[in-house]
Order: structure tokens, then sequence, then C-alpha cells
């Protein structure tokens, strides 16, 4: 599966003009937007390895800022925005929204991956927008973030991928997903930590997105 060159687009969120990158392979099976983690951005090396992966798998991505540049100023300097998930969520909810009317792909269906605090607001965002969110995944994420009402309300069948020696955010993770009705499943890479730095762990969240992702966005409608 050939995968397709990438476009510099620029998605309207709000008075927040935020820049992103767009791949569609050919014949694509449906397309990702990523939610980088704390204090990470669109060029985040870990989301760009995986990104890869799912190109390959003939999926689409979308990695995008989740801040402006000038919001990256304040956020390095205070920590706060990176932690605000109903600001992160709403920009994920417009880059989806945005998915859904450009021509490229509109005809595509949408899953989201999380990483970090990128996970609440996948969860949030799936759990706001359930006719158009497909499929969730999250990384090393912060599902609990969302708040239990947002993870009731999720639809779309959700992966939780953490690492075995994680040790706070898996708990975290297992306490989130009780709240979850829709499908879905954690999955621990072991001996991993957070980041998933030891030789082969990101290799294996990128295999378990892709396969995640392909089974739910090319199983026709829900």
């Amino acid at each position: 599966m050939s995968t397709g060159a990438v476009e510099a687009v620029r998605i309207q969120a709000g008075d927040a003009a935020l820049h992103g990158d767009l791949s569609i392979p050919e014949r694509a099976l449906g397309v990702v937007a990523f939610a980088h983690g704390s204090g990470s951005s669109r060029l985040s090396t870990r989301n760009l390895q995986v990104a890869s992966s799912l190109q390959s798998a003939g999926l689409g991505t979308l990695l995008f800022d989740l801040l402006t540049p000038q919001e990256e100023k304040v956020d390095l300097a205070t920590t706060q925005l990176r932690f605000d998930i109903e600001l992160l969520a709403t920009r994920l909810i417009a880059a989806v929204d945005w998915l859904r009317e450009a021509p490229s792909t509109k005809h595509l269906p949408v899953g989201l991956f999380g990483a970090s605090t990128g996970g609440g607001a996948a969860c949030v965002a799936a759990a706001r927008s359930p006719g158009d969110v497909r499929a969730v995944v999250s990384r090393g994420g912060r599902p609990d973030l969302a708040g239990e009402e947002a993870l009731r309300r999720v639809q779309a069948p959700t992966l939780l991928i953490v690492g075995e020696r994680d040790d706070v955010v898996l708990d975290l993770n297992r306490a989130a997903a009780t709240q979850i009705h829709a499908e879905h499943r954690i999955a621990v890479v072991r001996g991993a930590s957070h980041l998933f730095e030891e030789p082969g762990a990101l290799d294996q969240v990128a295999r378990l997105a892709a396969a995640w992702f392909v089974q739910h966005l090319s199983a026709g409608p829900r």
C-alpha cells in the first residue's frame, strides 16, 4: 500500500488557526487524527512513527498542533494548557469536523489516536461526536481526565495501550476502563515504561493501533 504525500493544512478552531500535516494513502480505509501529549506538538517523534505504521496499513493520518504558537509559549511557562482537557477536546472536535468536510477525507471513517493528556481529549471528543468518531486508541494516555460522564458516553471501540512499568498510569487506565460501556480493551506492553522507549515497545504500540483501526474503521457502519 503506497502512502500519500504529506499536505500542510490549517484547521480553524474558533479564533485559533491550527497547523497540521495530512497524509492520505491510495484507497485509504479511514483517517486517524492524532492528539499529542503533554508539552508536545504535531512533530512528536513517537506519533510520527505510529503514523507511518498506520499509513503503511492503508490509513490516512492527520497530525496537528492542539495549541497555537502563542499558546505553546504560555504553556511552556505555565504547563497549564496541556492539562486543559476541555480546550484540547474542543480543538480535536474541530479537527474531526474539518476531516468530515475536506474533499480528500469526507468519505473516510474517522479514528482518534491520543497520547498522554491527548488520550483524555480523545475520549471527550469521541463522547461528543459519536456519529463521527468510529474508533479510539490511547497510548500511555490519561482517559481518566475525560471524567466519568464522558467515558460512559463513548460509543467508539476504544483501545487503551499502557506500558507494564507505567504503574500509576496503568492503574488510572484500569479505573477509567470500568466507566467505558462501549467495546474496549487494555493492552499492556510488557517491559515498557511511560514513553515506550524500550527496544521494540513503540513498534508494538504501532502494530496494536494499526490492527485496531483497520478492524474498526473498515467494518462498515455501526
